[in-house]
């Protein structure tokens, strides 16, 4: 098959434990763009935290795109265009709130390039600012909280240890209803979108919008939210350290991300003709 479109999840993905693309990954991904290839980058993080590694793979030059929200934006890197966006309606914002004080979690959401959170020495909140790079507005007082978020926002992460999350994921998806996407993309990460954002979902809007086919598509990813995707695409993979529903749909299964598992994908999938 001839495939012209790679999308790639981010952590666990594309970057290595530390948190950066190596020069091998970089390397296969710039040759496969100067061919003509699309490069996408899908992600649970906001647009600002997806940014700067869009801009070290040069996608503005090469067409690229950015999915950021697990797939409630999408953005057309060369102009700048957004192209899809969907966001929370306001008056849920309140019960999300409610819903991380009747757990015991703690909470973040997004203002433009700001995280706004509960609590900005939590360990997991600590984590998602400096990965996107992106200061933490803290508010503490959840009735505070609510007077502030008085503008609609992309998705509210719930956070708090693995365990405890899964126990309390089916008890906020009950409280949610019908209309909102509760999933976690990490252990630690319990999050709320509006119905029908996932990755797969945002896929089908890109290749209508830019021209492509399912089957011209390969997608690769580790965790939990990339599963849609990976069974969406013409190639899905896996990387070797992805969770085990993610390698169990996998049509081929990669090396690890530490290891430079996109680019011998890239290198067996896109170069080698």
């Amino acid at each position: 098959m001839d495939y012209k479109v790679i999308v790639l999840d981010l952590d666990g993905t594309l970057t290595n434990r530390d948190k950066v693309i190596t020069p091998r990954t970089k390397e296969a991904l710039m040759k496969a763009q100067e061919m003509g290839n699309v490069v996408v980058l899908a992600s649970g993080r906001p647009t600002m935290g997806v940014m700067p590694l869009a801009r070290e793979l040069k996608l503005e030059e090469h067409g690229g795109y950015i999915l950021s929200f697990n797939g409630g934006m999408i953005m057309n890197c060369q102009t700048g265009e957004t192209v899809f966006e969907s966001q929370l309606p306001l008056e849920i914002n309140g019960s999300i709130v409610d819903q991380a004080v009747e757990h015991q979690v703690d909470i973040i959401t997004y203002q433009g390039d700001k995280i706004i959170a509960s609590n900005a020495q939590y360990q997991y909140i600590a984590l998602e600012s400096r990965v996107n790079h992106m200061d933490v507005i803290q508010i503490e007082d959840p009735e505070k909280m609510k007077e502030y978020l008085n503008f609609q926002v992309p998705k509210f992460i719930l956070t708090d240890d693995g365990d405890y999350l899964a126990m309390i994921e089916p008890k906020v998806k009950a409280a949610m209803g019908k209309n909102f996407s509760v999933y976690r993309s990490d252990p630690y990460y319990l999050e709320v979108l509006p119905k029908g954002i996932d990755k797969a979902k945002s896929l089908e809007r890109f290749l209508e919008a830019a021209g492509f086919k399912r089957e011209e598509m390969i997608a690769c990813g580790d965790g939990y939210n990339d599963l849609s995707m990976i069974k969406f695409a013409g190639l899905g993979v896996a990387m070797e350290n992805g969770v085990l529903p993610v390698r169990q749909a996998a049509d081929y299964i990669t090396l690890s991300n530490n290891d430079d598992g996109v680019a011998h994908v890239v290198e067996k999938f896109m170069l080698s003709f």
